[in-house]
């Protein structure tokens, strides 16, 4: 089963929701899966370096009190969840373009779901701006990639048309927000829902591939 995940890297409900789709797939070790990142800005026009933390949660949210509050029910959430959040660590809003760059660079070695594990890990629980290319170099290090290589790529345009076209795509098929998984091309799910929001899509796939399987036969 291709399960394609929308979603951008400076979003804590996608952090959350990354989380819970692992838990489901624990669930259901029948089924065989194949997890791929799909690339979607929730700021396209962010600055290259990113902005400070709390002027961005407070120009989005409509004031620092309302911007406190969406933070105290994302911690509550990640708490119950039994995930790792340090949310007072973050101190930019960075631009996460080149994240997804990086992403689609660690899957064409087969590390893409555990690339965006690590961004979410450096920027929801270390504080670490993952927009800066000297992070993401020494981001991907931690999962065997040379420093050098990879600075050396973001220093390019490597990945770079492949990650516009799809946020382009995810645009055109209507996304207005992260995360959305999308199971075999056929069916959506949207927001970081619970475990057991997921099991049935799973499910369905599951008896899918039995079918095609039984019908070869």
């Amino acid at each position: 089963m291709l399960i394609e995940t929308y979603a951008d890297l400076i979003c804590p409900w996608c952090y959350i929701g990354k989380r819970r789709l692992a838990r489901a797939l624990a669930d259901r070790p029948r089924v065989q899966v194949e997890l791929r990142w799909q690339p979607f800005q929730l700021n396209p026009d962010m600055a290259p370096g990113g902005m400070e933390r709390s002027a961005y949660m407070a120009a989005k949210f409509g004031g620092t009190e309302r911007a406190r509050q969406i933070h105290l029910v994302v911690e509550e959430t990640a708490e119950r969840d039994g995930l790792p959040l340090r949310l007072d660590r973050v101190r930019r809003t960075p631009n996460s373009f080149d994240g997804h760059r990086l992403i689609r660079i660690a899957a064409r070695h087969g590390l893409g779901d555990r690339m965006a594990d690590a961004l979410f890990h450096a920027y929801f629980v270390d504080g670490l701006d993952i927009g800066d290319r000297d992070t993401l170099a020494a981001t991907a290090a931690g999962l065997g990639f040379d420093f050098a290589d990879i600075k050396t790529l973001l220093n390019g345009d490597a990945e770079t048309s492949a990650v516009f076209n799809a946020d382009a795509t995810a645009r055109q098929l209507g996304l207005q927000a992260v995360p959305c998984y999308i199971f075999n091309r056929r069916y959506a799910l949207s927001g970081a829902q619970e475990p057991a929001s997921f099991l049935p899509l799973l499910d369905l796939g599951v008896e899918e591939q039995e079918g095609v399987t039984a019908a070869a036969d």
